[in-house]
């Protein structure tokens, strides 16, 4: 953009313009992200993007351009300001994120054995959990197919009664009769010594 284009939006940003303010976003932002990515560390570098910093700093700026009255005398003297708000904005982010960086160990440098367990089920707890859904649904009659599945998303008695129309002794009832079938089946269960011994 040539100086004479530059220094009419900056006449026009001065009183307030905010079409100028947003020409001048589109203008600077490129050299702005540069500025600002040369002033990350390479460690932030994956966690910060430098667009995201631009315009939370250009938030910043238009505010202070509605409420201070920032008068710039030049494109030189606004593009420096510019420059000096990203500088402030990247040395705010790295302090909010130098304690967390500081604390962070690489994957590959820690011991397995170390490692908290995985919170998610393994491959024979999912298909044990899938294998015992299948047999209370047998055991269930159909109609109350229902309150076992809202039992199963986490649903309260009263929030099942409330879904269901059912009342909420009703519901204790039936998981009461489930869970009796389900301990009867278990009782009438071969055990497996027995198995090795007849």
């Amino acid at each position: 953009m040539s100086e004479d284009l530059l220094q009419d939006l900056l006449d026009k940003l001065s009183s307030g313009d905010t079409e100028a303010a947003a020409q001048v976003f589109v203008t600077y932002a490129p050299y702005l992200r540069k500025v600002i990515r040369r002033q990350l560390p390479s460690g932030l570098r994956s966690k910060l993007d430098s667009s995201d910093v631009m315009q939370s700093a250009w938030g910043d700026i238009l505010e202070g351009l509605k409420s201070q009255n920032w008068q710039f005398n030049s494109p030189a003297q606004l593009q420096a300001f510019l420059v000096r708000v990203m500088r402030n904005r990247c040395v705010d982010r790295c302090r909010q994120f130098r304690r967390p960086l500081e604390s962070e160990q690489s994957l590959e440098d820690c011991d397995p054995a170390g490692l908290p367990p995985s919170a998610r089920p393994s491959p024979g707890e999912v298909m044990a959990a899938d294998e015992l859904w299948e047999r209370m649904l047998r055991l269930c009659p159909p109609e109350h197919h229902e309150v076992l599945r809202l039992k199963r998303e986490g649903a309260s008695n009263l929030e099942i009664a409330a879904r269901t129309g059912l009342h909420d002794g009703s519901i204790r009832r039936i998981l009461r009769h489930l869970a009796s079938r389900m301990a009867g089946e278990q009782a009438d269960a071969p055990h497996p010594e027995d198995e090795h011994t007849s």
